[in-house]
């Protein structure tokens, strides 16, 4: 006999409540490895063809083929990731210690506004009016670095697990989807384009674009062009944006240092060649493995950085595109559910 005082959709209410509780709990107990979990799906979208290459096709063993990725993935991924950073904050710190050149270029470009636009503290203006935002933002994206080797951890340990029991890990994503299987399938499918667009494409383009950049700088005579072109390579992430925030000043400094030809050289360089270079490959990769609309990459940019650090100008537009699959399987499912209620009643 049950005595309960509850009915059995009482129970289901509660017990759904529970979960609900539970699971704001966790998400809340997790929220600095989000970007671990992101990452995860990441590289495992990266690296799952290769993984499957080398257990059905070579025949290895999971746990040797996943830490071979792992390993491989450590070599042309994170460990460059880590030193363009630590090249990053040294170069922070050498200009934190001698501010000399700085001042001497703002002093120099201050002038030259001077003279040529009747405005002698153009830089200054400028400099005032945009260092409380950019202050702000290299706090979060310096602070973000401090986790990195957790999130790093973390992101190949439940690496290893998904490459290891890759095929219960896929047949579990699969039936806790609310998806039906040729949506799956589709999702999958979208999911793979889009990351490898903005992860390997959009890496072939800030490499080739930062190279671009960082010859004009030694044709024209700019001091540190490696440095620079590594910077450009990072905010080539930005489409179109990115660039000019490197070569813009540069031309500026060439200007007001009375280096007309250079400057201008500099300007057509940077206008003519890197920006363009941008528009071309973009269209390669579109055709070859799909395409991010630059206004969705700006704003998942500006989203991403203060979510996830340096990173977010990875990440943010990755998960903004793939709210937006959400969004268009939903309306996918609504569309069909509509449709299927249309029959029924007409039955």
């Amino acid at each position: 006999m049950n005595n309960s005082v509850f009915s059995q959709k009482e129970r289901n209410i509660i017990i759904l409540i529970i979960v609900i509780v539970l699971g704001a709990i966790l998400l809340y107990a997790t929220r600095g490895l989000y970007a671990a979990f992101l990452g995860t799906s990441i590289m495992y979208t990266l690296f799952r063809p290769l993984n499957i290459f080398l257990i059905e096709r070579w025949s290895w063993p999971k746990p040797i083929s996943a830490i071979t990725i792992i390993i491989l993935s450590l070599f042309i991924i994170i460990l460059p990731f880590l030193g363009i950073g630590s090249m990053l904050v040294n170069k922070v710190i050498e200009l934190q210690e001698d501010r000399t050149w700085i001042n001497k270029i703002i002093e120099t470009i201050n002038s030259f506004a001077g003279d040529k636009l009747g405005k002698p503290d153009f830089l200054k203006e400028q400099l005032e009016a945009s260092a409380a935002y950019l202050g702000g933002m290299l706090t979060t994206i310096v602070g973000g670095a401090a986790n990195i080797f957790l999130e790093i951890s973390v992101m190949y340990f439940v690496l290893y697990f998904a490459f290891t029991n890759y095929r219960g890990f896929e047949k579990s994503l699969t039936h806790y989807m609310p998806f039906d299987e040729k949506q799956v399938t589709n999702f999958g499918t979208e999911l793979k384009n889009v990351t490898y667009s903005n992860i390997i494409g959009q890496t072939i383009i800030a490499i080739i674009q930062g190279a671009c950049l960082a010859l004009g700088f030694v044709i024209f005579g700019v001091s540190d062009p490696l440095f620079w072109g590594v910077i450009c390579a990072i905010l080539s992430f930005i489409p179109l944006l990115g660039p000019p925030l490197i070569f813009v000043p540069a031309v500026l400094i060439l200007l007001s240092q009375g280096q007309t030809w250079q400057g201008v050289g500099l300007l057509v360089w940077g206008f003519g060649l890197v920006i363009n270079i941008d528009n071309l490959l973009r269209m390669i990769v579109a055709k070859k493995v799909g395409d991010i609309h630059p206004l969705i990459t700006v704003v998942g940019v500006i989203i991403g950085l203060p979510l996830f650090g340096i990173i977010g100008l990875v990440f943010g537009p990755l998960l903004l595109v793939y709210f937006l699959m959400a969004i268009k399987i939903y309306t996918t499912n609504k569309r069909l559910s509509l449709k299927k209620e249309t029959l029924e009643e007409k039955l």
